[in-house]
């Protein structure tokens, strides 16, 4: 069957502020899908709470809107139930890195094939504009009365330190380019994130639209716009852990990490981190339950006439010391 972009959307009304970056990230995953010919009951978008929390309404997939900052516990889950399911999970920045880090940082040591998309704009934008996890110690942006009194996290720097095996930045308004950064994160074998840098229009005044344009900074030469987003794949970068050896992997990690903390003028977008070669976590589930992946939990009965039928003494019998 040759599913359309078309196929991917639905008809619920949509009520996020004109000019948000949520949009872009929606369509997006929706050209993502289209373009890798993933069959809509074979996908499943999970999303936590906040203006992000609705992203799963709007693509025609399953969809599961879950509880504040645990969306990463619901996605896993499925994803260990049914390892043949596409799985997404998305949310804010306050969402994932607020009261959800401690899941984050979790997930990042388990490696599940699934992607975890972060909407980054750093502020709450549904309870009216409070300083997120991603906003810069002493900004002010125009719902706060003071400037912000706390440091930052990076998004980057912590999905490296937790384990992520594909760490990704892309932009809300540069939608092909987010678009082929999901392809190659939902493609990769292990856990992938994507920090998505977007404008609120509503709430964040200082990292607009044309802040991250260039719109407020001029080539003293050219007299043109001075973009402060550029492209990673377009400077020669290279993500890709090679080999399998310490010395590699501690070499790309730091440069990862090293590109990570430039913002201002210059703010790379790109994939900062990948490594296929560890491990993913539904094979290391697999050599302790042989049939794991022939045999999943999606797929077997769990009760007949009202009776459990669930053998669970495989399951047992390995844990039995």
């Amino acid at each position: 069957m040759d599913l359309k972009l078309g196929d991917y959307k639905t008809q619920v009304h949509n009520d996020w502020c004109a000019g948000c970056g949520d949009f872009g990230i929606v369509n997006a995953i929706q050209m993502s899908l289209a373009e890798m010919q993933i069959p809509r009951h074979k996908a499943t978008i999970f999303s936590g709470i906040g203006c992000s929390g609705k992203t799963s309404h709007f693509i025609n997939v399953n969809g599961i809107h879950t509880l504040h900052g645990r969306v990463l516990t619901f996605a896993q889950g499925a994803k260990l139930a049914n390892p043949d399911m596409t799985v997404i999970a998305v949310g804010g920045d306050g969402d994932g890195l607020g009261i959800g880090a401690g899941h984050f940082v979790a997930a990042g040591r388990r490696n599940l094939d699934m992607t975890y998309l972060i909407f980054n704009n750093g502020v709450y934008g549904l309870t009216k504009g409070q300083a997120s996890p991603t906003l810069k110690l002493g900004e002010k942006t125009k719902s706060l009365p003071s400037p912000n009194t706390n440091n930052s996290v990076n998004p980057i720097g912590l999905a490296l330190a937790s384990g992520f095996t594909f760490v990704a930045r892309s932009y809300a308004y540069d939608v092909r380019h987010l678009k082929d950064t999901i392809t190659a994160a939902v493609r990769h074998k292990g856990l992938a994130f994507i920090d998505v840098l977007q404008p609120c229009p509503t709430y964040n005044d200082i990292n607009t639209r044309d802040w991250y344009s260039g719109q407020n900074e001029f080539d003293e030469v050219t007299n043109m716009a001075k973009p402060r987003i550029y492209k990673l794949e377009e400077s020669g970068y290279d993500p890709l852990v090679h080999y399998d050896a310490e010395t590699e992997l501690n070499e790309k990690l730091t440069q990862a990490l090293i590109k990570s903390l430039e913002w201002g003028t210059k703010i790379p977008i790109g994939v900062f981190y990948k490594n296929e070669i560890i491990s993913q976590y539904e094979r290391r589930i697999t050599d302790k339950i042989p049939n794991y992946l022939e045999n999943p939990p999606a797929l077997q009965t769990i009760s007949a006439n009202g009776k459990p039928v669930t053998d669970l003494s495989r399951i047992l019998d390995s844990l039995s010391v």
